[in-house]
C-alpha cells in the first residue's frame, strides 16, 4: 500500500533533479503540481501549466519519467496529466500520458531500437510503429510548397500499396516538412488500418541494425523481419551513400514488399538522380511509383503555420511578430519550431508577453542567418581546442581514453552538422571506416541522455560554432 503518494512524487522529483540540467528541471519540472494517485488502477495524474509543457514532457522525456515512476511507486503506473487551458478561469482538461514502459524480465528495460528479430512479428499488434504522433496531417498545414506530396501522402495512407504511388519518394531541403509528412502518412494508416504493420525508421537507425545484425550472424533474421512489414517508410536514405552492403540488403527486403504490394515511402533531401552511389536497379524501381519534390514554404505558409501552431499552444504572439519570425526562418519548418518552442519557453520561466524584442532576440539566436556551411575542419578545430588535444593525436591510432573521446565528439557533430556520409566523416578524422562513426555517435548520443555536464561540455561547442563567422 502506498501511504504517502505525494512524498513519492517529491522523490520522483528528486531524482529527476539529479539527472537533468536546473535550467531544464526549473522549465519543465518544478511547476508541475501532483493532484491524485490511485493505487487500484495504478494511475498518477498531475497537474502541467499548459499544453505545451505537457507534449514536451511526453516528447522528449516520457522515458525518464516512466523509470523514476518505477523506482518510486513500482511497475506499470499509468501517468496521466491534469492540463490548465485557461489559467484566469481556472479551466482545465485531462490527457492519458504514454503506456508505462514495460520491464524486460532480465532487468533492463527494453527499447525500441534493438536488432529486429523474426520473434517481432509473431503478434501484429505488438510492433511498435516508432512514429511521432505529434506529427499528423491536421497539423501539416497545406501550402503551395507541398500541396501535391500532402494530396498524394494522404491518398496513399487511406490506401496503402493499392495505389500506382508505391514507391512514394518524397525530396526537398533541410527543415521543408518531409519527416512530418512521412509520419502523418503513418499515423494516418495506424488509425485507419491498427493491424497493418507500419513502421518508421531512419536510414542511420536501418543500417545500425544491419551492422548489429552481422555482428551477430542474424542477418537473415533481420531481412525476415523487414519483410513482415505492411507499409515501411525510411527517412533520410541519402546517408546510405558507400553503405554497399545495407544498400543491397536492403534491395532484396524493398523488391520482396514491391512484390507484394506492400507499401513503401522514402524520404531524401535530394532526388534518386542525385544518389550517385544508386544502382540503376534500385533507381528503376524508386522511379516506377511517384517522386515528389517538397520545397521550401514561401512566407505565407511560414505564417499559416505559425499561427496554426500557436493557437494549438494557446500562444498570444502579433502579427507583426509573426510575420518578423517567418520572413528571418530561412524557409524551414525546423527553425520555425526552433523559434517559437524558444518563445515559449521564455513566456513560461518569465511569465511574460510575447513582442518584438524578444522575438528578435530569439531569432537571433535560434536561427541560423549566415549560411555559410560547418566543415569537417571547422569542427575539428572547436572540439580539440575545448580538450585541449591535438588534431595529431585524433587521427592518431591510439586508444587513449581522452583521444577516444575527442575523436567520438568530433563524428557525433560531424555526422549532426554536415550531409557527409558516415564513410566520409571517418575518412576525413583519421581513416576511419563508417561502422566506427555510426559507433561513435552512438556512443555520445547516450551519454548525452545520462550525463548532464558531459551534455553541457556539448551545448557549449556548438556554442561555439554560432559564434564563427
Amino acid at each position: 500500500m502506498v501511504n504517502n503518494p505525494k512524498a513519492l512524487w517529491d522523490n520522483c522529483l528528486n531524482l529527476i533533479k539529479d539527472i537533468v540540467t536546473e535550467q531544464q528541471y526549473k522549465t519543465w519540472f518544478a511547476p508541475i503540481v501532483f493532484e491524485h494517485y490511485d493505487e487500484d488502477s495504478r494511475t498518477l495524474l498531475i497537474q502541467v501549466p499548459s499544453r505545451y509543457v505537457y507534449e514536451y514532457l511526453e516528447q522528449y522525456y516520457v522515458a525518464l519519467m516512466d523509470k523514476v515512476l518505477q523506482r518510486c511507486f513500482g511497475t506499470n503506473v499509468q501517468l496521466n496529466y491534469r492540463i490548465v487551458v485557461d489559467k484566469k478561469n481556472k479551466i482545465t482538461v485531462d490527457e492519458e500520458g504514454s503506456e508505462p514502459v514495460k520491464i524486460d524480465t532480465t532487468g533492463g528495460v527494453t527499447t525500441t531500437n534493438k536488432t529486429p528479430s523474426t520473434l517481432d512479428s509473431a503478434v501484429p499488434q505488438d510492433l511498435n510503429p516508432q512514429l511521432d504522433t505529434h506529427k499528423t496531417f491536421q497539423s501539416y498545414i497545406e501550402g503551395d510548397s507541398n500541396k501535391l506530396p500532402r494530396t498524394v501522402g494522404l491518398s496513399i495512407a487511406e490506401h496503402p500499396g493499392k495505389s500506382t504511388f508505391n514507391p512514394f519518394f518524397i525530396y526537398g531541403p533541410s527543415g521543408c516538412g518531409k519527416t512530418h509528412l512521412i509520419n502523418a502518412i503513418g499515423v494516418r494508416c495506424k488509425e485507419m488500418y491498427p493491424r497493418k504493420r507500419v513502421l518508421y525508421v531512419s536510414a542511420r537507425l536501418f543500417q545500425v541494425q544491419f551492422t548489429d545484425a552481422s555482428r551477430q550472424n542474424t542477418v537473415n533474421d533481420f531481412i525476415n523481419f523487414y519483410q513482415t512489414i505492411d507499409v515501411l517508410i525510411v527517412d533520410d536514405v541519402q546517408e546510405w551513400a558507400t553503405a554497399e552492403k545495407t544498400v543491397a540488403t536492403f534491395f532484396h527486403i524493398f523488391d520482396h514488399l514491391f512484390r507484394l504490394g506492400k507499401q513503401i515511402i522514402l524520404a531524401s533531401d535530394r532526388p534518386p538522380v542525385d544518389l550517385k552511389w544508386l544502382a540503376d536497379r534500385m533507381l528503376t524501381r524508386f522511379s516506377c511509383g511517384l517522386i515528389a519534390e517538397l520545397e521550401k514554404p514561401n512566407v505565407q505558409l511560414c505564417v499559416d503555420i505559425l499561427n496554426s501552431k500557436c493557437r494549438r499552444d494557446g500562444l498570444k504572439i502579433p502579427a507583426d511578430v509573426i510575420r518578423f519570425i517567418a520572413e528571418t526562418a530561412n524557409g524551414s519548418v525546423r527553425d520555425l519550431e526552433g523559434v517559437i518552442n524558444s518563445l515559449l519557453a521564455y513566456s513560461v520561466v518569465y511569465n511574460s508577453d510575447v513582442n518584438m524584442q524578444l522575438a528578435e532576440r530569439v531569432v537571433k539566436r535560434a536561427v541560423k542567418i549566415d549560411n555559410k556551411p560547418l566543415t569537417i575542419d571547422d569542427i575539428l578545430e572547436k572540439v580539440c581546442n575545448h580538450y585541449n588535444v591535438s588534431q595529431q593525436n585524433v587521427f592518431s591510432k591510439s586508444r587513449k581514453r581522452d583521444f577516444v573521446m575527442v575523436r567520438q565528439i568530433s563524428m557525433y557533430l560531424a555526422q549532426k552538422y554536415t550531409k557527409m556520409p558516415a564513410s566520409r566523416i571517418g575518412q576525413l578524422i583519421g581513416g576511419r571506416d563508417h561502422s566506427t562513426v555510426i559507433h561513435s555517435c552512438s556512443t555520445v548520443e547516450q551519454r548525452l541522455k545520462i550525463d548532464k555536464a558531459f551534455s553541457a561540455e556539448i551545448s557549449s561547442i556548438e556554442n561555439s560554432f554560432k559564434l564563427k563567422k
